[in-house]
């Protein structure tokens, strides 16, 4: 009698793209070393080093974790030994993904980052996992970590700009009140800025992530978050006092008229600059932003450059500016974005993501 169980057609696919974008595949078995070695090589997958049973379980904590790195190939594991591999792997800074469908696999499943069980497994192996395939495709695993990777991506992109257009914003409203008898800004038009400028946030869950974000995988890294904010937070600032000069000495703005003029020019500019902050690419039109995130932003700018001449205006104590006020304000949305490039091209030549 002879069992034969050859791997899936889509199989060796499925691996290669896997490796390509910088997901590391190991394998926790009970199976025979020898078997799991040939289904390797007929599946192309390399293997680094193979380790039995009795390797792992004589190894220290600190020996498991250097096998770890070196091995592909984990053989004749029991159900404690694999989870010890698995918390190896963790401990060294992985993010673990084990895949199992048997009653065994039901510790692993729990141990790792993300359980990951089949339509047909056992009934312990379903409820131990965190996702369940539906379809006997291993190229669901990659359309879930991509999915992973632009989520992570565009709640990147959401804090970096967000926090630092509102540090640029209170660095200037703390400057403004030292110089102006009056406030720079009415609390009611931040609240409104603040509001129209999160709805154009909304379609952000949506936008595309570029190449660089997607290939490989990018940790939680709150120091960039910082020094970017530090960075083009005082650029959002620079513009907001250069428009403060332009309005008291070239337009010698009245109260409202200087107030309305700062409401346009932080809405337009924070928001228009998100095209050149949300990709590390330069120059930022070669990465494409999704058509349904584009028109939000743009719709956010038709809407606020309209409102000092709605009916809301009064509403909100806005005037009509000048009609020069708006030359003097594309000038400024186009130095702003020279600015940011550059910006952007040196913060990202420091490795920063």
């Amino acid at each position: 009698m002879v069992f034969l169980d050859p791997p899936k057609k889509t199989v060796v696919d499925a691996l290669a793209r896997l490796a390509y974008h910088h997901v590391a595949i190991k394998i926790l078995t009970g199976d025979s070393d020898v078997v799991t070695a040939c289904i390797c090589k007929q599946i192309g997958l390399p293997v680094l080093g193979i380790a039995k049973s009795e390797d792992v379980q004589r190894a220290s904590d600190i020996e498991l974790r250097r096998l770890v790195e070196e091995t592909t190939i984990f053989s004749r594991l029991n159900p404690d030994l694999k989870v010890r591999v698995i918390t190896a792997l963790r401990a060294n800074g992985h993010v673990v993904g084990y895949m199992g469908d048997g009653i065994n696999d039901a510790p692993s499943l729990r141990g790792a980052d993300i359980g990951i069980s089949v339509n047909n497994a056992s009934d312990v192996a379903k409820l131990s996992a965190d996702i369940i395939l539906l379809h006997k495709d291993l190229h669901v695993l990659l359309d879930g970590v991509k999915e992973g990777r632009v989520t992570f991506g565009n709640v990147i992109k959401y804090l970096k700009m967000n926090i630092s257009s509102d540090f640029g914003t209170m660095v200037s409203i703390a400057v403004a009140s030292v110089f102006l008898p009056f406030l720079p800004i009415l609390p009611v038009q931040i609240l409104l800025n603040d509001l129209l400028y999160d709805v154009s946030q909304l379609t952000l869950a949506g936008d595309r992530v570029d190449d660089r974000a997607l290939a490989a995988p990018h940790k939680w890294n709150v120091k960039s978050i910082r020094k970017f904010m530090f960075v083009f937070g005082p650029a959002n600032s620079l513009f907001d006092l250069l428009t403060f000069g332009i309005l008291l000495w070239l337009f010698h703005a009245s109260v409202p008229l200087f107030q309305t003029g700062w409401f346009l020019e932080n809405i337009v500019t924070q928001t228009i600059i998100v095209f050149s902050i949300r990709t590390a690419v330069v120059p930022f039109y070669r990465s494409r932003t999704s058509k349904l995130f584009t028109l939000s932003l743009l719709t956010i700018v038709v809407v606020a450059l309209l409102l000092p001449f709605s009916p809301a205006a009064a509403a909100f104590s806005f005037v009509r500016p000048p009609p020069v006020f708006f030359v003097v304000l594309v000038g400024l949305v186009f130095a702003y974005l020279m600015l940011a490039e550059a910006l952007k091209q040196w913060f990202y030549k420091t490795g920063d993501v």
